[in-house]
């Protein structure tokens, strides 16, 4: 159980072309890019959720990062909670209609959640969900 010391501040997403993934967060899904900077050698953006930040960052100088060809070990997605005033399934047609791809349509996941998965740049997996 929680004790209260620790909320949640950020997921850090590398990017091969980090403005790019950044105005795609902003497009799509409504972000606000609070700064954007560099920090030891390659560009960081930071998108601001309402508190939550998504930030993109590109290769670093002497860095080898590896194309993600499969699920592997580690982070497989994160979740952003859609709020329980919209219409879950209209707001998923909206993204949609901005050209977002949906790995895992809108679905009832059980009595009380409704989930959707789609595909931002650089093979990250985002989780959509709205409880009741």
């Amino acid at each position: 159980m929680s004790d209260g010391n620790l909320s949640f501040d950020h997921v850090h997403v590398i990017s091969r072309n980090p403005e790019a993934s950044a105005k795609w967060f902003v497009e799509k899904l409504g972000g606000k890019v609070t700064a954007s900077h560099e920090v030891r050698g390659a560009p960081q953006i930071y998108i601001d959720f309402g508190g939550s930040k998504v930030i993109v960052r590109g290769q670093r100088p002497g860095e080898a990062a590896k194309d993600k060809a499969n699920l592997e070990w580690g982070t497989d997605h994160f979740g952003f909670q859609v709020k329980g005033s919209l219409d879950f399934k209209a707001y998923c047609g909206d993204l949609k209609g901005k050209g977002v791809k949906f790995t895992v349509e809108p679905t009832q996941f059980n009595p009380s959640t409704q989930i959707a998965f789609v595909e931002a740049p650089d093979g990250v997996v985002i989780e959509l969900l709205q409880r009741k």
